[in-house]
């Protein structure tokens, strides 16, 4: 038993504590049976650096399916090849309007803590440019993360890596063949310059991305061919944080279910973190009951609900199923 997990077992005993245990024990239960598991991104995971344990989990086989934030799918790639030219604010909370211009002013984009150099959006916009007008030419369609892929695997930023690539969940991703979905893409760095350049012409339509709908079709599509079919546990739901990421990939199963009148397992497991209190009509808050009224869980689906900050619970999970 490694030291994580020991740790864990020892001291985590009630509560959220209790309940972090919990997620994990059932989430290695899950996996042992045989069942997949999705995992969906809000928030700035990448940017929080989630990728140096995440891309181990995909690589031991323990994620199959993402669903993330146009951001979170964009900034692992942009930690990838600009990590050291990223700033620290310590004390980001004293800082001022005309300080948060100073940032500005120097083409730092600042995530909480973090500080991402706008040099690395256009470094990486040249290559996407290029990636989409020829796509527009052939006339391929292709999902956000496609096009990303395909630029980490073409080789062409490997002089420019500035961490270790075990530590890019995407490029795990894109060596495992891990799909990973991004709904509300147009609500990222790239997809903004994606339809900037569609409008000054450097790109010459908007068609060579698959839209949204397109990506919800692809996932029922991956849902379908991966539930087991009642012979293992369905397709688990790991939920990080709250918004699109979530609501997009776990209605999955309500479509199929109610729209194309098809019958299919529910999602096998259940859990979310978030730090949002249970609330009056907010998504991120609302606990996994809720869920079933949507025809999303059932009554005995495992489910687990873990209030606390999601950069420090999830690589504690993590840890604990990779035997740390």
């Amino acid at each position: 038993m490694g030291a994580v997990r020991r740790f864990m077992e020892t001291h985590y005993r009630h509560f959220n504590a209790r309940e972090t245990v919990a997620a994990a024990q059932a989430w290695e239960e899950h996996l042992a049976a045989g069942g997949n598991m999705m995992v969906t991104l809000a928030g700035a995971m990448s940017t929080g650096e989630l990728g140096i344990i995440l891309a181990r989990m995909i690589r031991e086989g323990k994620v199959h399916a993402i669903s993330c934030t146009g951001a979170n799918l964009e900034e692992d790639v942009f930690n990838l090849v600009a990590h050291d030219e990223y700033e620290i604010i310590h004390d980001w909370r004293a800082l001022s309007a005309d300080d948060e211009q100073a940032l500005y002013d120097r083409g730092m984009n600042r995530v909480t803590d973090t500080c991402i150099p706008e040099d690395v959006m256009r470094h990486l916009e040249r290559r996407l440019i290029e990636r989409w007008a020829a796509a527009c030419e052939s006339g391929e369609r292709k999902m956000p993360y496609q096009f990303l892929f395909d630029l980490l695997q073409s080789g062409d930023l490997e002089p420019h890596y500035q961490i270790d690539p075990a530590h890019s969940w995407m490029l795990a991703a894109a060596e495992m063949g891990v799909p990973v979905w991004s709904p509300g893409w147009e609500d990222s760095t790239t997809g903004n310059m994606f339809a900037a350049n569609v409008l000054m012409g450097n790109v010459p339509h908007h068609q060579c991305v698959m839209s949204g709908t397109e990506q919800f079709a692809d996932l029922i599509e991956w849902y379908r061919a991966n539930h087991g079919g009642g012979d293992v546990p369905s397709v688990g739901f790991f939920q990080i944080g709250g918004g699109i990421a979530g609501d997009f990939a776990i209605c999955t199963v309500p479509s199929i279910i109610q729209d194309m009148q098809e019958e299919v397992p529910f999602w096998g497991y259940f859990a979310q973190i978030t730090d949002a209190a249970t609330s009056y009509g907010g998504y991120s808050g609302a606990p996994p009951n809720e869920k079933i009224t949507w025809g999303k869980l059932e009554p005995g689906t495992p489910k687990f609900f873990i209030n606390s900050d999601a950069m420090i619970v999830a690589p504690l999970i993590f840890g604990y199923l990779l035997g740390d």
